[in-house]
């Protein structure tokens, strides 16, 4: 299987990061390359994304949540895949750690996504990273305060 990894430093405790990152419905607002994220149980979800063009679904299910260090899943059915983010503290908040591994049945399509999928991740990666730590930024700072 081919592995893509990724890595980013979080201004926020792993607490804060582990927060958002269980929150796997809301991935599909972090990211074009995700049409949509669909839960079917308490640890499964139907997820459609689009690689080179290309719409690919696959159910996943959360095999190990352990906050705040470890969130891990594999696929159930279509594309097959598994994955886990790993969170250590780090001075000044989060190191995560981004493990993605799938295999393709199709020559042609494994060619395509291969071409795709690494800058494709890491845009995806760069595109969650960023809307988990906006939203800890806006956690922060709370709502607007009513002036007097």
């Amino acid at each position: 299987m081919p592995i893509i990894e990724h890595d980013a430093e979080i201004a926020a405790s792993p607490r804060e990061v582990f927060a958002l990152v269980g929150q796997v419905e809301t991935f599909a607002d972090y990211s074009d390359a995700i049409d949509t994220i669909v839960r079917l149980g308490e640890r499964r979800y139907r997820w459609r994304v689009r690689i080179a063009g290309v719409p690919l679904d696959f159910d996943v299910e959360i095999t190990e949540s352990v906050p705040p260090e470890r969130f891990a899943w594999r696929s159930v059915t279509g594309i097959p895949n598994q994955g886990e983010y790993r969170l250590t503290p780090v001075e000044g908040g989060t190191h995560l750690h981004l493990t993605l591994e799938y295999s393709l049945n199709d020559p042609l399509l494994e060619k395509a996504v291969n071409l795709a999928a690494k800058p494709l991740l890491h845009k995806l990666g760069d595109d969650i990273i960023g809307q988990v730590e906006t939203q800890l930024q806006a956690q922060r700072i709370g709502p607007p305060k009513a002036s007097r």
